[in-house]
């Protein structure tokens, strides 16, 4: 099954006919039937709006394929002209679900604190970025590290792995996990301009920062990898 049922765009939430084909085990086709079948009540719900997309199937790799964008209203209309089955049933309570979170979501990205703590995060990272450049980097090379230039990579996937995010998704999470974003790349700065004055091996440093990370982690109280990915799209 597809992990991002729902996206967000603009102000508004989304699936579209191929993520419910494919989640609903029906061919997209017999889909596109269902909707043009009904243009007309579709399009009281709103636009239908149609993409020329590439899709990876191996048995059609290479070749474009019209796909609606539906919203909420018709998606769920989409969804009760599906046959039932308990994989339908299992995909439609799944679908319905996504479009709550994701609502949720994008209410909550529309407030005050939370593009407060996307703002701090940017900056966060900003300095992170530059203490890695200017002070890990160059220690890094001096103790003969071969790979030096992928050291900030590796410092964004240790947050990414201690947080449980999943790549390219760090604007759909919640305000509490940008909070924890923020905390460990602080505390990633911190150790490593003490550490590059102590003159540590920056391996070490990297240990260092995975064991304190992985204490500030525990003391956010934050859920696993599999709640957090229930938790965004």
């Amino acid at each position: 099954m597809s992990n991002e049922l729902v996206f967000i765009k603009k102000d508004d939430v989304f699936t579209d006919s191929l993520i419910i084909a494919q989640n609903s085990y029906n061919d997209h086709r017999s889909v596109k039937n269902h909707i043009q079948a009904h243009e007309a009540k579709f399009l009281t719900l709103g636009n239908l709006r149609i993409s020329n997309t590439e899709i990876n199937r191996a048995e059609k790799r290479g070749r474009k394929e019209e796909i609606y964008q539906l919203n909420e209203p018709q998606a769920s209309f989409l969804i009760t002209l599906l046959r039932n089955t308990e994989k339908v049933v299992d995909f439609k309570l799944e679908l319905v679900t996504e479009f709550y979170r994701m609502r949720k979501l994008l209410l909550e990205r529309q407030s005050a604190q939370w593009l407060e703590a996307r703002n701090q995060g940017k900056l966060s990272r900003k300095n992170e970025t530059d203490v890695i450049l200017t002070k890990l980097i160059p220690l890094a090379e001096s103790q003969g590290s071969k790979n030096a230039d992928k050291l900030y990579m590796t410092y964004s996937k240790l947050v990414n792995k201690m947080l449980g995010i999943p790549v390219g998704q760090r604007d759909k999470l919640p305000y509490r996990y940008l909070s924890a974003i923020d905390l460990l790349e602080r505390a990633i700065e911190n150790i490593i301009l003490s550490e590059v004055d102590k003159g540590t091996h920056y391996k070490e440093i990297y240990k260092i920062c995975k064991v304190k990370c992985e204490i500030l982690r525990e003391l956010s109280f934050l859920p696993k990898l599999e709640v957090l990915q229930a938790d965004i799209a």
